[in-house]
């Protein structure tokens, strides 16, 4: 092998993600080396390489004795048992104070035992998530790295370099310990779910019951962006109402088939939630409502025999879509809200001592949940550090009362239309349960008491007590 220099960084796995993102360091004028067991994807980076320093290869331990001391090898390759895979390939070849990272989207319990086992090897590991999909790995990406300072701080030029930039900030910080990196992209994840189911539904009601075509729903969207609602989300999904199939000629979008599967981080954070035992009712909808679409045979015979109408809503039919917009902004708030109580209360259990300010700025471009209400929330945070719920600060309760109303409207008429928005739902219902000072979870105290004697607390005494509920 006849290098002319050691590589600054080096990059494992030349997929899509992984070879726009060396392109985009190489770019910024960073030396990179490139490593993938398939050939194809080794020739297309050479290929597009071109003029750029960048060291490409196919074998593992050119790549690996390619890159400078203390190396710095990032690894995008699928989550699971291919990242450890391609760690125990690396480890022989790997020195004292080299550093791993996992950009992958891996679950955040694996990453706390891959950096325990390989420090136990003088090995260093961060898990780091990345958002903003093949777009974002080539021209900013927000990206989340978690581990130590130290380590962070290595590679942190290069990270900062390839960020996406809001108002000259790059859209990535150092974020926690351990797998703080990989929990924050799994919670980013999750409410991408839930305001993605959001959007859906809102399409539901123009398409079901307001009847729109599809060059209306188009309209609707794009006019949309240009208001508080202003989204990456709500961006694309105005260029997708406008897109023609050229096998058709029809809109694309009446030619794809309604099942959405998923990988599994909105699953995590869903599970992750219930085991920190936070409600997020709004992107627990979201997961159950990808799974509830593969059921597309139940659900067309089901469609038979309940013989659902043809029902439009009456109305003023622009009144009808402002409604739209003001409940599905109070629902996209009560998302954050839900997926920043996870950050908060993760960040105490795990001692990750997340910053949400923090989190909510590297948010604000790059990723795929970029919206113009995270500069709201991160306004919220910085007033108050230990900000428990978003549904608390001043200014932001005061947009949801001020259009709370459209959001209990449009509820009720999609109900009456028989127009299944389920997370719009969740959301009214986590807003009223939320702001409730008092809940009928009495009752249920007692029925644990009467059944399992699991006894029940007072009001007017401290301690638990246990009553014989039979009555005599």
């Amino acid at each position: 092998m006849n290098l002319k220099h050691e590589y600054e960084i080096g990059m494992v796995g030349l997929g899509v993600m992984g070879r726009n993102l060396l392109l985009n360091m190489a770019d910024h004028g960073f030396s990179v080396a490139g490593y993938d067991n398939d050939p194809a994807k080794v020739e297309a980076l050479r290929t597009e390489a071109h003029g750029r320093d960048i060291y490409c290869t196919g074998y593992l331990r050119e790549f690996i004795t390619s890159i400078r001391k203390p190396r710095a090898i990032i690894l995008l390759v699928p989550a699971g048992a291919p990242v450890d895979m391609v760690i125990n390939e690396m480890v022989p070849y790997l020195e004292k104070d080299d550093l791993i990272i996992d950009s992958g989207n891996s679950y955040f319990k694996d990453t706390n035992v891959r950096t325990i086992k390989l420090r136990e090897k003088n090995i260093q590991f961060m898990g780091m998530g990345i958002s903003g999909g093949e777009e974002g790995a080539r021209k900013g990406a927000s990206i989340m790295p978690g581990g130590s300072r130290k380590s962070y701080e290595r590679i942190q030029p290069v990270l900062e370099a390839v960020a996406a930039k809001v108002n000259g900030e790059p859209c990535v910080a150092c974020l926690g310990s351990l797998s703080a990196g990989h929990f924050v992209k799994m919670v980013h994840n999750g409410i991408e779910y839930g305001i993605m189911q959001l959007i859906a539904e809102t399409y539901a009601v123009m398409k079901q019951g307001l009847g729109l075509s599809d060059e209306e729903i188009h309209n609707v969207y794009t006019s949309w962006n240009n208001t508080e609602v202003n989204s990456y989300l709500i961006e694309i999904t105005g260029h997708i109402f406008g897109k023609v199939d050229d096998k058709t000629g029809k809109r694309l979008i009446d030619e794809i088939l309604d099942v959405a599967r998923q990988k599994g981080t909105g699953m995590w954070t869903s599970q992750s939630a219930m085991e920190l035992q936070v409600p997020i009712p709004t992107i627990d909808m979201a997961v159950t409502m990808r799974d509830l679409s593969t059921f597309e045979k139940q659900r067309s015979s089901a469609n038979n025999l309940y013989q659902r109408p043809v029902f439009h809503f009456g109305g003023n039919r622009e009144d009808t879509l402002i409604q739209l917009r003001n409940a599905f902004y109070v629902a996209v708030l009560m998302t954050y809200a839900q997926g920043f109580a996870v950050l908060t209360a993760a960040s105490d259990k795990y001692d990750y001592q997340l910053d949400n300010e923090t989190i909510a700025r590297i948010w604000r471009g790059g990723c795929i949940i970029r919206a113009a209400v995270l500069e709201d929330i991160m306004a919220a945070f910085h007033i108050r550090k230990d900000l428990p719920n978003l549904l608390l600060d001043s200014s932001l309760s005061q947009l949801i009362k001020d259009n709370q109303q459209d959001l209990r409207k449009v509820v009720s008429f999609a109900s009456e239309g028989r127009v299944p928005i389920p997370g719009l739902m969740a959301s009214l219902s986590y807003l009223d349960a939320f702001s409730s000072s008092w809940l009928p979870a009495n009752l249920i105290q007692a029925q644990r008491d009467y059944f399992g004697a699991h006894t029940y607390e007072r009001i007017d005494s401290k301690g638990t007590f246990h009553t014989d509920w039979q009555i005599k």
